[in-house]
C-alpha cells in the first residue's frame, strides 16, 4: 500500500532528526572513541592492504654450496633463480646443470658472502628455505655475481618471475 505525502515527509524528517542525533552524539563523544567510530583515510586503508615485508637481513653464518647459505639466525636461504651443481658434483634431473663443479661454485660464493650481513628480498619458499635475492653491504647483488662469475647459471623459469641483475638497489 503506497504511503500518503504527509506520511512521507514525517518519514524523511524523522530520518533526518535521526542523523542529526547521531552526529550530535559523536560530537561529544572522547576524542579516543570518535576516532574508533571515523572511517581510515585512503592512505591509512592502503596501508592496512599491503604485503607484509619481504626484506630481511641475514649475517651469514656459512656456506651450504654455490647457490644455498645460512643466516646466524637459523635461516637457510636459497638463491632465487641460481643454479649450481651440487656437493657431490650432480646435477638433478630437469634442473640447469653448469660446467663449473660444485666445489667451484661453492668457493665462489664463500668469498662474496663470508662474515657479511646482506640485505635479502625474499621471493618464495623452496625446500624448508627462503628463496631470495642478496646484496652485500657493498650493493653487489649475489645471485647476479654468481651467474656472472660462470660458476652458476641463471634457471630461466624463476628468472622470468623475478629477473637477477636489476642493478644496485639500497
Amino acid at each position: 500500500m503506497p504511503r500518503s505525502r504527509p506520511a512521507r515527509r514525517l518519514l524523511v524528517l524523522a530520518t533526518g532528526l535521526a542523523s542529526v542525533a547521531v552526529l550530535l552524539a559523536l560530537d561529544g563523544l572522547p576524542a579516543d572513541l570518535a576516532l574508533l567510530t571515523a572511517r581510515p583515510a585512503a592512505s591509512e586503508a592502503a596501508a592496512l592492504t599491503t604485503q607484509p615485508e619481504t626484506d630481511f637481513e641475514c649475517a651469514v653464518a656459512y656456506v651450504n654450496d654455490g647457490d644455498t647459505l645460512r643466516c646466524k639466525d637459523g635461516t637457510r636461504v636459497r638463491l632465487h633463480a641460481v643454479a649450481a651443481r651440487e656437493a657431490d658434483e650432480t646435477c638433478s634431473p630437469g634442473h640447469p646443470c653448469p660446467a663449473a663443479s660444485g666445489a667451484s661454485a661453492t668457493a665462489r660464493l664463500n668469498q662474496l658472502v663470508e662474515g657479511k650481513v646482506l640485505r635479502c628480498e625474499q621471493t618464495g619458499r623452496s625446500f624448508n628455505r627462503v628463496t631470495a635475492v642478496c646484496w652485500t653491504p657493498a650493493h653487489e647483488e649475489v645471485n647476479c655475481a654468481m651467474v656472472r662469475s660462470g660458476t652458476t647459471l641463471v634457471w630461466d623459469s624463476f628468472n622470468r618471475q623475478r629477473p637477477l641483475c636489476r642493478g644496485r638497489v639500497d
